[in-house]
């Protein structure tokens, strides 16, 4: 009875309540429309509510329409992190580094797809069947992707990645195991000196966290420009632009992409560029841009290993159409990139940095790649946690001048082990 007179009401208001005419809905309003439509179904259809159920219900109506519905207690759950409901019954949540079968379900598929409306509102973008998929950000600046029927086999399926307002310092990233002292030192060095940087890893993995942390040493005197397709990232700098890419309309027109915004930015007097994440064609753009003196770019890839990095990089460059010879495509990357910074989800839940690594040159048509230092698994506790050591390769990079001429100072006792 419940779901059904809250389905009822739900509608009344949609179809019928003048509150929606303007962009914000006082929540006085609504409420007293709630109350006044279950009061005329009280007396037409005499019905038995007890004031409780009567607020219970005004409650929950009020979290739909100002809100996100069931979804409200674990977006305001700090210590979740990801949120991932594959259709109105299963609602699973990332906590603590592990995946959970959470309690909070949805009505019905009709109820899930109002609130999916809900999220997609303010963004003018939309999912039907011609474009059954989105992502979008919140207001708070949580990453949404949304897939519907037919594309989706059990029912409409959203996935939040939580925005984390504050990242915390590398201290954090050291003392939560994620990196040892040492990475940390160099990687500050790294960042300060401009060397071009690359943060791999899976979804999930904490690559966007730990740039975001990194990217607190670089100098508030540049001016970065930052590209993303849902943005994301969150810098301290004051001098930063923010460029989103922007998905065509419903004519299929109008789309700006990655590469548009890059080649734009080009002409904004970059001091740092930095790139959400890299996908296509924008990977030749980014090393071209390298290349050609903007030293101190970083940006996002999603791959399984520093040498998975350098090959995603070759076929996204391979895809752009233009006819570039492997062995020229080998060399920029070699002559662009700098350091690859390899980021991994543990099975404990824990997040890593399990490898620091020097793109050293070309060598036999090559890219030479060397750790410099990197995680090694050494077993597993009775907990499940699992028990490691970071490990310095005992190998000098060959940028390490870089340090010395732009005034950053680093020992080369860092690199020993």
């Amino acid at each position: 009875m419940y779901k059904d007179l809250k389905d009822r009401v739900r509608k009344l208001l949609r179809e019928h309540s003048h509150i929606f005419a303007s962009d914000k809905i006082n929540q006085e309003e609504l409420r007293h429309a709630i109350t006044r439509i279950i009061d005329e179904l009280k007396t037409r259809e005499r019905l038995q509510l007890d004031e409780n159920s009567i607020k219970k219900l005004g409650d929950d109506l009020i979290d739909e329409f100002l809100g996100f519905g069931p979804l409200k207690l674990l977006l305001e759950d700090k210590a979740i992190t990801e949120i991932m409901v594959n259709g109105p019954k299963k609602v699973y949540i990332e906590k603590d580094g592990k995946t959970v079968l959470s309690d909070i379900i949805f009505e019905n598929e009709q109820h899930l797809s109002f609130i999916i409306q809900k999220i997609l509102s303010p963004t003018r973008r939309h999912v039907d069947e011609m474009n059954p998929f989105a992502d979008v950000s919140l207001p708070d600046g949580s990453r949404v992707n949304i897939i519907i029927p037919p594309l989706s086999l059990i029912g409409s399926v959203v996935t939040i990645r939580k925005f984390i307002k504050e990242f915390g310092t590398v201290e954090d990233l050291v003392r939560n195991d994620t990196l040892s002292k040492k990475m940390a030192d160099f990687l500050i060095a790294s960042i300060r000196a401009k060397l071009n940087i690359i943060f791999s890893g899976a979804t999930g993995a904490g690559k966007t966290t730990t740039l975001n942390i990194l990217s607190s040493y670089i100098s508030p005197q540049e001016r970065i420009i930052t590209i993303e397709d849902t943005a994301e990232l969150r810098l301290n700098q004051e001098h930063v632009v923010s460029l989103e890419t922007r998905p065509s309309n419903i004519e299929g027109k109008g789309e700006i992409s990655i590469r548009d915004l890059f080649k734009n930015c080009l002409r904004m007097r970059p001091g740092r560029i930095i790139l959400g994440e890299i996908r296509s064609g924008e990977a030749l753009d980014m090393l071209q841009a390298m290349c050609s003196g903007h030293n101190g770019s970083l940006a996002v890839l999603h791959a399984s290993s520093p040498q998975d990095a350098i090959s995603r990089i070759e076929t996204m460059i391979l895809t752009t159409g233009i006819n570039i010879p492997m062995w020229a495509i080998k060399k920029q990357i070699a002559s662009s990139l700098n350091i690859i910074i390899q980021q991994e989800q543990l099975t404990d839940g824990s997040r890593k940095i399990t490898r620091i690594t020097e793109v050293r040159g070309l060598g036999n048509d090559e890219v030479i790649l060397q750790d410099l230092f990197s995680y090694e698994v050494e077993g597993m506790d009775k907990n499940g946690k699992i028990n490691g050591s970071w490990k310095s390769h005992g190998v000098i990079p060959v940028f390490f001048n870089r340090f010395r001429k732009t005034g950053v100072e680093l020992s080369e006792e860092i690199f020993k082990n």
